[in-house]
């Protein structure tokens, strides 16, 4: 038999072993089965089998393990990391502000696109919310009425800060 093209003869699942040994007469006495766990690199393994087969069926296993070990490969992300702060939507409307991207008045529904245009789908409160506590910081202003808002920096971005 065949492991991920690895030829693969020892018995590891006891549990079919004893079963089969079982099945040609072999009984295993209650009394006399022994539990053991195995633990080695990622793999975790129970084995129960007669007190006497202990040391055989041990060995086997580790040689089965080592035999069939395959590393996997380490998956290196190549995601670029994005800035502490950047990935809550304050955070990028932050950085729109820092792109002077509200130098001109903005409404709550081109904040809301811009963000959708970058792959970033927040939900419209969520902007709004993010917008308001902006302009709370004095970093926009707002002008219009309830529910038609228009947004602008009220200060530029500061590079030292």
């Amino acid at each position: 038999m065949l492991f991920n093209n690895i030829p693969y003869m020892l018995p590891i699942n006891v549990a079919q072993h004893a079963q089969d040994a079982q099945q040609q007469g072999e009984r295993m006495s209650e009394p006399n089965l022994v539990k053991v766990k195995l633990k080695k690199g990622s793999w975790e393994i129970e084995i129960s089998c007669p007190e006497d087969k202990v040391k055989q069926v041990v060995e086997n296993v580790l040689a089965g393990m080592e035999s069939t070990s395959v590393e996997m490969p380490k998956v290196i992300s190549e995601r670029k990391q994005q800035p502490r702060g950047s990935a809550t939507c304050k955070g990028l409307i932050e950085e729109l502000w820092a792109e002077n991207w509200f130098t001109t008045e903005r409404s709550l529904a081109d904040v809301h696109e811009e963000l959708s245009r970058r792959g970033y789908n927040y939900d419209r409160t969520a902007v709004s919310h993010s917008l308001t506590d902006l302009v709370r910081e004095n970093i926009l202003t707002r002008t219009g009425t309830m529910r038609a808002y228009r947004y602008i920096q009220k200060r530029p971005f500061d590079v030292k800060a």
